[in-house]
């Protein structure tokens, strides 16, 4: 095990993340800046922007490849990648979604139109597999950057797939089942999370084994990730996470609201369909929804499998054997953090 010299500042390792990301930029023709200024404005790295997004993602890559082999800075393009790449889905899922808003700004298709804003998913797109090239300027060897690119473009076919099966079931009023909501959140949200994980163990370690133990880890966090967000999007204080509650308004068929449909009894069952048919649902209704989903213990199913994955995922963590101990303590404040479940 490398051990790792100085503490691990995680303001220090996003904020490199985000001038390699800069750093891609940076030198790019006037006549085309305007595109570079939409990818700059939803990465909210623009001169009146905050940072959108915590930057979880490349955090976990970066930490992942710390607590293996030390210094976390020749995975950086690594992490840009990764960071890239999950923004490309985000931009065309706000044109797919029809959302006006993120983070308390614009989306891009909402100031610029939606062919601006496609070309600007695209660009962040070609911009994720750019930084994965610079790892062969940092000394990577053409068969790590190959192995890397490869787990990308994997993890981009597993988020279209999972894209497709939510666009698909949201046309229709029908619930999916707990079974398809799990492969759904499994493409979408469990993917790339693995991935980003997954490739900081690739650059740190030629043992196999430890990247199978270190994507296993992400899998789990990733499904876990998703489970404490369901729970948020319904039962979460505005306060603590900065934003409303209102997968229920929004008729998200997030897995509470499938599991109490798959456990209500027929009345529950019945009530539950015609409410969440409702395209404008009143307070009281979402109260009577919340209600059953109480009485069908959706909240406690929720809420113990979002536990069940993060006991697994640090489970697997310590299974690898290599964790240097900030490098764990940083992962397992993260877990923490995002997984109030």
């Amino acid at each position: 095990m490398t051990s790792v010299s100085n503490d691990l500042d995680l303001g220090a390792m996003i904020a490199d993340t985000e001038a390699e990301i800069l750093r891609l930029v940076a030198s790019r023709e006037p006549s085309t800046a305007g595109v570079y200024d939409m990818v700059l404005y939803h990465l909210g790295l623009d001169h009146d922007g905050a940072p959108a997004g915590k930057r979880m993602r490349p955090l976990l890559g970066l930490l992942a490849y710390a607590s293996i082999a030390g210094d976390y800075r020749r995975a950086l393009p690594g992490a840009a990648a990764v960071e890239l790449g999950h923004n490309f889905s985000l931009v065309h899922d706000d044109i797919e979604d029809g959302d006006r808003e993120r983070h308390h700004r614009p989306t891009v298709w909402a100031l610029h139109g939606v062919a601006q804003a496609i070309n600007t998913g695209d660009m962040l797109f070609s911009l994720s597999r750019m930084a994965l090239h610079r790892l062969s300027d940092l000394g990577f060897s053409d068969a790590k950057v190959l192995r890397l690119t490869r787990l990308y473009d994997e993890t981009c076919v597993a988020l279209c797939e999972g894209q497709f099966i939510d666009i698909r079931t949201s046309e229709s009023d029908e619930l999916m089942s707990v079974e398809l909501y799990f492969d759904m959140i499994g493409r979408k949200t469990a993917a790339l999370i693995a991935a980003s994980i997954e490739a900081g163990a690739i650059l740190a370690t030629d043992d196999d084994e430890i990247v199978r133990r270190y994507r296993a880890f992400g899998w789990a966090l990733g499904l876990a990730f998703q489970l404490n967000d369901d729970l948020l999007g319904i039962w979460g204080q505005e306060r603590a996470t900065g934003k409303e509650p209102s997968d229920l308004a929004r008729r998200k068929k997030t897995l509470p609201l499938i599991y109490a449909f798959e456990h209500a009894g027929p009345d529950d069952r019945e009530r539950l369909l015609a409410l969440y048919r409702d395209p404008s649902p009143t307070p009281g209704q979402l109260a009577d929804i919340v209600a059953i989903l109480e009485r069908t213990g959706a909240r406690d199913y929720t809420r113990n499998e979002a536990r069940r994955y993060r006991d697994v995922a640090l489970s697997e963590l310590d299974a690898a054997g290599v964790v240097d101990r900030d490098a764990r303590r940083r992962l397992e404040e993260i877990i923490v953090s995002v997984i109030t479940a």
